[in-house]
């Protein structure tokens, strides 16, 4: 009787939430089986006992089990009710898994309240450890939807939405080796923490960036309100995609030399029109070329050149406010279409295909497209040289978004401020595209360097997530109000290294602790992160699921060594000015598909990586290689409220000399010496030049223009 009321139950459970499973089932028969799963509903435990081929013991929090209708539900079912602050409730199961009756756990504890996990306790994880049991990771997703969630609106319900199951391939948890006890239950809670990271950014979908945007409107509806810029209008989800078909329409009939695979230049700041421009060019299979309009008119035309651009995109009113008029008449073999100029070109034929057929059957708009193919090509900030061009594709974006939110809680609860130009790969996928595609309402701010203003936004539109460099957070602290970030969770710093002194600002004046993370464009853009979860001061926290690294020794460099990563988020190769329009794709000493980062790193036991510096930015000083870097921080610590970089001149004698500017008129090397020795520091380390500068030069990501001063070092006599 028991059998069949289990086989109704199931039958009946499937047809109303069209259950499916996936993945292999092999593992179920380990002789010590561990299922664990995140925890979005009520109805979790149920679901999984109805459709797992095996009859696990479901462990649960005591608070369940006091409602009537849970202990009804879960009847049919053997359950293990525990109490997670008992520490007697582990030995239960490590008992019950040693016997050969298989768990099921859900090691959050919880049903999440975010959306995304939460915390991992520690004690499943130990006991996975002390019994030696298989690992079966299983991902459950859309129960979250049904009214068995604890999510509330924002966030979307369904009545009964579709619910998978995913058996991910089984894994095991070694041990960990530490001298005490809690030491090992500690670092296992990590490992296994780490694992249901790896589960949820594993069973993410990856297939187009137009598909993730048409889901995202299946699933927050239409009529949600989204993306907000400084014209002070909400649109919505309908609002962005009628802007993305019409535009690419229209700029596909006037625009007929641009065909299939082209790149087509945009050069347009931070506004909802150039975010649903990329989406609708990206669905026709047209691909963005995002141009930095901060880099003059001829690291405009390298650009264009690398890459073959032909057609350009951009705005009158931009041009006009931006003061580009003269830099895009430089341009050569470019043809300029303006946005203003399409608005006339919309005929009635358009209104009417639009509100009759593409409004409602986006998908169709769409061309057949491989995740695989170009989605948009970045320019490199030119730091260090000529900017090349990087091709991201659909999945290498949407992967690092995944692999972004397994790690973070964004939810349709915040919003975000994102003062990053979309031209920059981290303004452009955690700025843009992830509150795109995620739900998230987004407010666009068309630059960062009003350091009054975007205080003052975050303040009026109670913003709780906001983005920026070391260099622009330093100036946005200095001018903000202490209560213009009453709202925001997550301040995250990325794309130049973070300083003490901005980090301390930040917390002495707002209560905010930085979360410092680190990529590059050609990573989609980001490799690693701090988070609320796993965090350690000094470090760029630990990497993204899914990335390997290696690290690669570099010869007179006694500590870390070369940071070689591979992974789904990373770029599919180069355009450059030396063959343009030909994809060179990464390779390195690691082999083929390997990026080399260029950084000099460090990585701890734990994870945790520290950046020493970049190999460009070493100098060869009498023999010794000398961090450019750590002269900086000599010049910080001596001077902290001032700005300094540090660069190098040929020397016949040293082989490179240090040349250190600064806007600190009375910085001398006597002080450079006594910080020197008070830091431990070599003398080699301290500059004999010192050039005082009025302002360091930077480029428009808000890092420092390294090329500049190097030209200008070598002019320094």
């Amino acid at each position: 009787m028991k059998a069949l009321l289990r086989f109704l139950m199931r039958q009946l459970t499937r047809l109303l939430f069209r259950v499916r499973v996936v993945g292999e089932q092999q593992a179920l028969q380990a002789e010590r089986l561990l299922i664990i799963a995140n925890h979005e509903s009520f109805l979790d435990g149920w679901l999984l006992s109805l459709f797992l081929p095996v009859d696990p013991v479901i462990v649960v929090h005591t608070s369940v089990l006091r409602s009537r209708f849970f202990r009804m539900l879960l009847s049919q079912v053997e359950t293990l009710a525990v109490d997670s602050n008992s520490p007697m409730a582990m030995k239960k199961v490590i008992r019950l898994l040693e016997s050969g009756r298989p768990v099921l756990i859900f090691p959050e504890g919880r049903i999440t309240l975010t959306g995304s996990l939460m915390k991992v306790y520690d004690g499943p994880a130990f006991a996975a450890a002390k019994s030696g049991a298989t690992i079966l990771p299983v991902r459950l997703h859309g129960t979250a939807l049904t009214p068995f969630s604890r999510l509330k609106k924002p966030f979307p319900r369904r009545l009964l939405p579709k619910i998978t199951i995913t058996l991910l391939p089984p894994t095991s948890l070694p041990m960990p080796d530490a001298p005490l006890a809690k030491q090992r239950r500690s670092k296992a809670g990590r490992a296994m923490q780490r694992m249901m990271q790896e589960m949820i950014f594993a069973t993410t979908p990856h297939h187009t960036l137009f598909a993730a945007f048409c889901d995202a409107i299946a699933l927050h509806g239409r009529f949600m309100p989204l993306v907000e810029d400084v014209k002070q209008i909400e649109y919505r989800y309908q609002d962005l995609l009628k802007m993305a078909l019409l535009l690419t329409r229209v700029l596909e009939r006037v625009a007929p030399e641009v065909k299939e695979g082209d790149r087509i230049g945009l050069l347009l700041p931070n506004l909802a029109v150039t975010a649903a421009l990329l989406l609708g060019l990206t669905a026709r299979r047209r691909v963005p070329a995002m141009l930095n309009y901060t880099a003059g008119r001829e690291g405009m035309q390298s650009a264009c050149l690398a890459a073959t651009i032909r057609t350009v995109v951009t705005s009158h009113a931009f041009v006009e406010q931006a003061n580009l008029t003269e830099k895009l008449a430089g341009l050569q073999g470019i043809r300029l279409l303006y946005l203003e100029d399409l608005r006339p070109a919309i005929t009635l034929a358009d209104k009417l295909w639009l509100m009759g057929y593409a409004l409602w059957l986006p998908r169709r708009f769409a061309l057949p497209e491989e995740p695989e193919s170009p989605a948009v090509v970045l320019f490199t900030s030119g730091s260090e040289g000529t900017p090349k061009g990087v091709v991201l594709s659909h999945r290498a974006l949407l992967a690092n978004l995944a692999q972004i939110r397994a790690i973070v809680d964004f939810s349709p609860n915040d919003k975000i401020l994102n003062a990053l130009p979309l031209f920059h790969s981290f303004g452009l996928t955690v700025g843009a595209l992830l509150p795109l595609i995620s739900g998230i309402p987004l407010f666009l701010y068309p630059s960062p360097l009003h350091y009054r203003i975007v205080p003052e936004t975050a303040y009026d539109r109670a913003c709780t997530i906001l983005f920026g460099t070391n260099t622009f957070l330093a100036n946005y602290g200095k001018f903000a109000h202490p209560y213009d970030f009453f709202r925001i969770r997550y301040v995250i710093a990325g794309a130049e290294k973070l300083t003490d002194n901005v980090r301390t600002l930040w917390f002495e004046k707002f209560g905010l602790r930085i979360l410092e993370g680190y990529g590059a464009t050609e990573t989609a853009p980001v490799l690693s992160c701090n988070t609320t979860l796993a965090y350690r001061s000094g470090t760029v926290g630990t990497f993204l699921p899914g990335i390997s690294w290696r690290i690669e020794a570099v010869p007179g460099i006694s500590r870390g060594g070369m940071l070689q990563v591979y992974g789904p988020n990373l770029f599919s190769g180069y355009f450059k000015t030396d063959q343009p329009g030909h994809l060179q794709p990464p390779s390195c000493s690691a082999g083929e598909g390997w990026y080399e980062t260029g950084d000099l790193v460090t990585v701890d036991d734990d994870g945790f990586i520290r950046i020493i510096g970049r190999i460009k930015r070493f100098a060869k000083v009498a023999g010794e290689m000398i961090s450019l870097e750590s002269v900086e921080k000599l010049a910080v610590a001596a001077s902290p409220e001032q700005q300094h970089a540090a660069s190098s001149q040929p020397d016949p004698s040293k082989g490179e000399a240090l040349i250190l500017f600064t806007t600190d008129p009375q910085l001398d090397r006597e002080r450079l010496l006594g910080q020197a020795r008070e830091l431990g520091s070599p003398e080699l380390a301290v500059p004999r030049k010192i050039v005082r500068i009025d302002a360091l030069p930077l480029l428009g990501t808000g890092k420092v223009d390294y090329v500049t001063l190097k030209q200008m070092a070598e002019k320094v006599r």
